[in-house]
């Protein structure tokens, strides 16, 4: 008995969510482009462009609102650069002295453009502007996705598009990823337009999209648009399109970009060569700011994408043998070899996987690249289902109406895991938060002078503050105590007009302490204070000082170290209670302030 040819379904009486398709003939190019035929001649049910958007859509205002900032990078060299600009208050890092110059503010003002109109036009609430920002980031990385998602689709076939959506909107890891202000998520947005773009061959807007992910955001970004170099210099040879838009991208993007970053620094700064510089050719590299083992993204990327990211690890092997021992049709000669067009993922693995120093958001601009390879993982298995198990008298028809059930089973598992990924991380991390916006609640409620000087103190968990969007005013501010930890913490921007040109003082590119930044506990209005039951000279039990602190506030806050592994990863209801222990996250008032505070109100009544 010959072995099966994997078939078209009929499709007359197949119900689909596409439009019906006009008379209007595709263009040649578009008809080249595609590895199946047209998507509403395969008789696949998969959602529309539209639904696909609002889908995406959805997510990423879910995470806009309550996925929590996972890297303090995220807050010191993004959000409050952003809130300096806006406010002309906000904590400076080294990387943004313009002795260094590796920050670009191009890219930070992408962002508080935007929320400067907003504030403008309607006076909101701090909190407001910040959530505002991450609901505009929500918005551009579903535009992204679902340009990403049709690209896929006519690459790779409707069937592989559709379950690569799936894991987009439902992954753990795109929820973390989408919204975060931070360089690697807009390279996320990037390698979408990038990748989808030359997955349709429009070789001008991937070339594009790259530079402006590599000269805006993060530079090593330029490594995913390797393969579309060598498609369009070794293949295509189209030597002269590469040159000329690569060119064009020098003058529209990096030039502009080198130029106002050097306003605002006081001085000529290229950023992005600056970054790279201090990464690659210096003698200690990242590698200050710590370093993992080897097993750290695979831990992170099974958390953040759970057996997504094991199918994404194995999908050339499950290619190859899919063309080995499954005989089908010949894939379109319009289509990119599939050694090429999944080379982005793997040249960044073998890129970042080596690194001593490693971070979840360095990983940030492959994620979608994982749902897509997961996605042909998950089809090569239904191909080999259909193979090996089918029967003679079935091998008929289409693989999808025999396999359909293992493809819904590994979405639904898939799915429910991210969800529960989800869970966790909001219930167990989104305390500072939720602590933070009774700092809000506690200006109005109590009708504090507007004039008055308010410190908050943070010892041990800097690293947990939200930003200085979520402090009511610019008479309140952050303050740090000394902790055990021993490493360079930021300092405000200088309050003078030019305050981002001039070279703040104690600050080096080392990580070495600076006793400057530290702050007199007595001086403190408010404290807020994790209590893990773990205490040193450094790091007293504030909560237990009953005649210098009142607790105002306690949200619980997931100790880790004190709770079992899977169920402080994933959320079960009814379970992950049981098996987690939290720690109280506290919101403390001085005693003395206490008192102040009652008689500066009542000078003002």
């Amino acid at each position: 008995m010959a072995p099966p040819v994997l078939r078209q379904r009929n499709t007359s009486n197949v119900k689909k969510e596409t439009k019906k398709p006009t008379s209007r003939k595709p263009s040649p190019r578009a008809e080249d482009m595609s590895s199946t035929p047209h998507p509403s001649d395969m008789g696949i049910v998969f959602p529309s462009g539209d639904t696909a958007f609002k889908a995406l859509l959805s997510a990423r205002f879910c995470a806009a609102i309550w996925s929590h900032i996972s890297d303090c990078d995220e807050t010191y060299n993004y959000w409050e650069p952003a809130h300096y600009l806006l406010f002309g208050k906000g904590f400076q890092t080294w990387e943004y002295s313009p002795k260094y110059g590796l920050r670009s503010y191009t890219y930070v003002l992408l962002h508080a453009v935007p929320a400067y109109f907003y504030h403008r036009m309607l006076q909101p609430n701090r909190m407001l502007i910040f959530y505002f920002t991450r609901c505009l980031l929500g918005l551009l990385c579903a535009f992204c996705e679902v340009f990403f998602y049709k690209s896929i689709c006519r690459e790779f076939g409707v069937q592989v598009g559709r379950i690569a959506l799936v894991f987009l909107v439902f992954s753990a890891g795109m929820f973390v990823a989408s919204t975060a202000f931070v360089p690697s998520t807009f390279s996320m947005y990037m390698a979408m337009l990038a990748l989808g773009g030359w997955y349709q061959r429009k070789y001008e807007l991937a070339v594009f999209t790259t530079a402006m992910s590599a000269f805006v955001s993060w530079p090593f970004a330029a490594l995913l648009g390797v393969p579309i170099a060598v498609d369009m210099l070794f293949r295509q040879r189209d030597i002269l399109k590469f040159a000329v838009w690569c060119s064009l991208s020098v003058c529209v993007i990096l030039m502009p970009t080198v130029c106002m970053d050097s306003l605002y620094y006081g001085r000529t700064v290229v950023a992005p060569f600056n970054i790279l510089a201090y990464n690659v050719f210096t003698s200690h590299g990242p590698n200050l700011y710590g370093t993992e083992p080897w097993t750290f993204y695979f831990i992170n990327g099974f958390l953040n994408f759970n057996f997504v990211f094991v199918a994404a690890l194995v999908a050339p092997v499950m290619l190859l043998i899919v063309s080995w021992l499954v005989p089908s049709k010949p894939r379109n000669a319009g289509c990119l070899p599939y050694y090429l067009s999944i080379a982005p993922l793997y040249i960044w693995f073998a890129v970042f996987f080596t690194q001593p120093h490693k971070e979840e958001r360095f990983l940030f601009p492959v994620y979608p690249m994982i749902c897509l390879c997961g996605a042909i993982t998950v089809d090569c298995i239904q191909k080999l289902w259909f193979r090996f198990f089918v029967t003679d008298a079935e091998r008929g028809s289409h693989y999808l109406n025999h396999t359909t059930p293992i493809m819904v089973a590994f979405l639904a598992v898939c799915s429910l895991l991210g969800l529960s990924r989800m869970f966790a991380l909001y219930h167990g991390y989104h305390a500072p938060f939720d602590l933070f916006m009774e700092l809000n609640n506690l200006n109005v409620e109590r009708n504090l002078p507007p004039d008055m000087q308010i410190n908050v103190c943070m010892g041990k968990d800097w690293y947990r503050f939200p930003s200085t969007f979520f402090l009511p005013a610019n008479n309140w501010h952050l303050q740090f105590l000394r902790s055990e930890f021993r490493g360079q913490l930021p300092r405000p921007f200088s309050p003078l007009p030019n305050g981002t040109t001039l070279i703040p003082p104690h600050m080096n590119d080392m990580n070495r302490e600076e006793p400057s930044r530290y702050f007199d506990v007595d001086r403190c209005h408010f404290l807020v204070d994790l209590d893990l039951g773990r205490y040193s000279v450094w790091e007293p039990n504030y909560a237990a000082q009953e005649e210098k602190w009142t607790i105002l506030k306690s949200i619980p806050f997931l100790d880790a170290e004190k709770s079992n592994r899977f169920f402080r990863a994933f959320y079960i209801p009814f379970l992950s209670s049981k098996f987690s222990t939290y720690a109280p996250f506290r919101l403390l008032q001085s005693s003395k302030f206490r008192l102040g505070m009652k008689d500066a109100v009542h000078s003002t009544n």
